[in-house]
């Protein structure tokens, strides 16, 4: 039977495709033929990337009436072409390789590929990519540069500990954190050239000074001149990543200032936090109308399970592959701390994690917190409420989970006879 689908054959009258590389980019447009009706006329040239050759580009595709352009995101290479096109007013798509890969079996070059991808423009077979505006685009920089700095903070913290190891000082066996203020204190006496374990012992502040034997024992080791100078400059390192985060942190605050109240509406949900809010705001955005539903979000964040039938049968693992690994940091991070809290989201995580583990638990939650935050700035009137952690008893069958526990006694030997409370 004949069913009408959603898709209509148009085709885009003048549209054009940028295959783009580091200096040079290969320019394929396609118009309509004046003179032979259902006939095109295709242009390929190759441009310089330097401003004022795209400027050049840009005039050429205005004089061809060009409405649409496309290109493939290779790289860092399509951020600049792609924001001057649309400073210019051209209808700008960024698509995936993977939606534009050329036939099998066909020469490969620029002019070829950039042709191709004209041909797939023009009959409308491309999805563009999700490119957020300029103010959330400065946003997710500054967002994503302190996201980098924490992983090299993080990366010379543990380089100290391996120097600290080297020297057999086993500070961090008896203080959870060397560089709180009593690991820092005692740090900064080695580096001075200070030995005596009981002189370092001393140097330890509130709830540490209750192991001051233990902290003793941990600085009798073969700490070296050498062992110092590595530190100081390690130590130097750690400081000044910190003052650069905090300049981070107020620039942040300012470029977040118009979006705060979708901040303070997501800080609701059970594991996002200010900072966990503001990284959320700046790899999504606020407007949600470029993922119809909350499914269309989960889909291209990659915490959906993949499809991939063939025969009738599902093949592949089902994993979710991989997505925006600075977003999937940032719900990873909130599943697991909604994971300690006494609420839906953490309740549902213990579930899951009974069941199928706490990775699948985690990717779980953090698929309901993206769910979450999709009605929450669809709706700007939105707030959460949070259905408690007894959501899921008030929802199960009574007949059935007395059949399951009849059954599972009855798997263990016993007899079961039901009667009903007085």
């Amino acid at each position: 039977m004949l069913e009408e689908t959603q898709e209509t054959e148009e085709i885009i009258q003048r549209v054009a495709a940028l295959d783009i590389g580091k200096a040079e980019l290969t320019c394929c447009v396609r118009v309509p033929s004046p003179d032979a009706p259902g006939k095109r006329l295709q242009e390929v040239r190759a441009y310089q990337t330097m401003t004022r050759w795209l400027l050049v580009m840009t005039d050429r595709l205005r004089e061809l009436g060009v409405t649409r352009v496309v290109m493939e995101a290779t790289s860092d290479y399509w951020k600049g072409v792609y924001y001057l096109l649309e400073a210019h007013g051209f209808e700008t798509w960024l698509v995936n390789a993977r939606d534009v890969k050329h036939l099998p079996g066909r020469p490969k070059t620029d002019t070829l590929d950039a042709v191709w991808l004209c041909k797939l423009a023009e009959r409308q077979m491309l999805r563009p990519s999700f490119v957020p505006p300029p103010a959330i685009r400065q946003l997710r920089d500054v967002a994503r540069y302190r996201a980098d700095l924490v992983a090299v903070r993080t990366a010379e913290k543990q380089r100290v500990e391996k120097l600290l190891e080297d020297a057999q000082i086993k500070l961090s066996v008896v203080a959870s954190d060397i560089f709180g203020v009593s690991g820092r204190a005692m740090l900064a006496a080695l580096v001075a050239g200070e030995r005596d374990p009981k002189v370092l012992a001393q140097l330890a502040r509130a709830r540490l000074r209750a192991k001051l034997g233990l902290l003793v024992e941990a600085f009798s080791g073969f700490f070296t001149d050498q062992h110092a100078f590595l530190l100081a400059k390690m130590l130097a390192r750690v400081d000044q990543l910190d003052a650069d985060l905090a300049e981070l942190d107020a620039k942040l605050q300012e470029l977040i200032a118009p979006f705060a109240h979708a901040v303070e509406r997501l800080d609701e949900i059970p594991g996002v936090g200010q900072v966990a809010a503001r990284l959320l705001l700046a790899e999504l955005g606020t407007d949600m109308t470029r993922f119809p539903t909350a499914g269309h979000l989960v889909s291209w964040a990659k915490f959906a399970p993949g499809v991939k039938e063939s025969a009738g049968k599902p093949k592949g693992s089902g994993s979710t592959g991989h997505g925006n690994p600075y977003l999937a940091r940032v719900l990873g991070e909130a599943a697991v701390a909604a994971s300690k809290t006494d609420t839906f989201l953490g309740e549902r995580y213990r579930r899951i994690a009974r069941r199928r583990g706490k990775r699948r638990a985690i990717v779980a939650v953090g698929r309901s917190i993206l769910v979450i935050v999709w009605h929450l700035l669809a709706d700007p009137t939105a707030r959460y409420h949070d259905l408690g952690p007894g959501f899921y008893d008030t929802r199960i069958n009574a007949d059935r989970a007395k059949r399951n526990h009849i059954r599972q006694l009855e798997a263990l030997g016993y007899r079961v006879t039901l009667q009903p409370a007085a």
